[in-house]
């Protein structure tokens, strides 16, 4: 982990992860996969309906992998736009209480079936807590389409469990702020034109 009273520049980010060596920093590697409660931890689980159809699914699985579903006004992920595959480290940087948090992730997973999209991703020893988030989007028989946040974490420093209260107001927060971003984010309309697309169909942003 490491604090700044100035925005980090991707130089800084990628430093950063170059010193972030070691394995994941909890044991229940891949837990979110099966949306269980995992002991020992605050176990988070949020939806949301986004709307129905192909093309609100496509738009929000564009969005997903440019990371758009974090709120950049005090949360972003870096450095650049990491790409989404198993293996790969990030750099989360949280504006709060008037520092910059800086954090290191790994995706530990990840979930391209031709209804069902996302990842997770676990912490890594420089990070202010411990545990894995997975962000899905599903769309379900019914035709409707759902963002879906499953988490469980825990404080990993001292100051982090002294303010815990307000790690958990941070953390909802996240939640509320992403899911409204996704929401917004799927009625835009716009195309990108460069996405993968395995069926053969447009891919909307």
């Amino acid at each position: 982990m490491k604090l700044t009273l100035t925005q980090p520049t991707d130089a800084t980010l990628t430093a950063f992860l170059e010193s972030a060596t070691g394995p994941l920093s909890y044991p229940e590697v891949g837990a979110t996969h099966d949306a269980a409660q995992v002991s020992g931890y605050d176990n988070d689980f949020n939806k949301v309906c986004l709307g129905e159809g192909a093309e609100v699914f496509q738009r929000a699985c564009a969005a997903i992998r440019r990371w758009e579903h974090f709120p950049k006004h005090w949360v972003k992920i870096g450095p650049g736009t990491p790409a989404i595959h198993e293996g790969q480290k990030v750099a989360m940087q949280a504006r709060a209480f008037g520092l910059y948090w800086i954090s290191a992730a790994q995706i530990v997973y990840t979930i391209e079936k031709p209804r069902r999209f996302g990842f997770a991703y676990g912490t890594l020893d420089a990070h202010v807590e411990c545990g894995e988030e997975r962000f899905l989007i599903e769309w379900l028989p019914d035709n409707t389409v759902w963002y879906r946040l499953t988490a469980f974490s825990r404080p990993r420093r001292w100051f982090i469990r002294l303010g815990y209260p307000l790690a958990r107001h941070l953390q909802k927060r996240f939640v509320k702020d992403s899911s409204a971003i996704l929401q917004n984010w799927v009625k835009s309309g716009h195309v990108e034109e460069d996405c993968d697309d395995r069926r053969g169909e447009r891919r909307f942003l």
